[in-house]
């Protein structure tokens, strides 16, 4: 079993910056996409970041320029970088990944969600 545990949300004045970490725990083989969707409310789940299965980056184009994602490999773990938060940035935030396991079979996995709210 794979799990997805985040960390990081809260609450931040727009213009600040908030760091989420998500780390891969579990039976891993490997890590064939991770990153970051968002649900604000009354909206549907969109994607923020992540890094595909080609291994290129992709961003939303809301939060390019403000927003980076980066990872550890060998803590299997990925981070979002948030800086210039806007109130409308305020959202649950999900950490997502597909996953092959000790078994070789793929699974897609969602972490809990962290809360980032931004107050203007």
């Amino acid at each position: 079993q794979v799990q997805l545990v985040e960390s990081g949300g809260g609450l931040v004045q727009a213009g600040g910056s908030l760091r989420l970490s998500c780390a891969a725990s579990g039976s891993i083989f490997s890590i064939n996409a991770m990153g970051w969707f968002r649900q604000a409310p009354g909206k549907q789940r969109e994607l923020v970041a992540a890094f595909t299965n080609g291994g290129s980056i992709k961003y939303a184009d809301p939060v390019k320029d403000r927003f980076t994602i980066s990872r550890d490999n060998a803590k299997n773990t990925v981070y979002l970088q948030m800086n210039s938060l806007r109130p409308e940035d305020t959202a649950v935030y999900y950490c997502n990944a597909v996953v092959r396991d000790s078994g070789l079979l793929y699974f897609e996995v969602w972490g809990q969600g962290t809360l980032v709210t931004v107050s203007s």
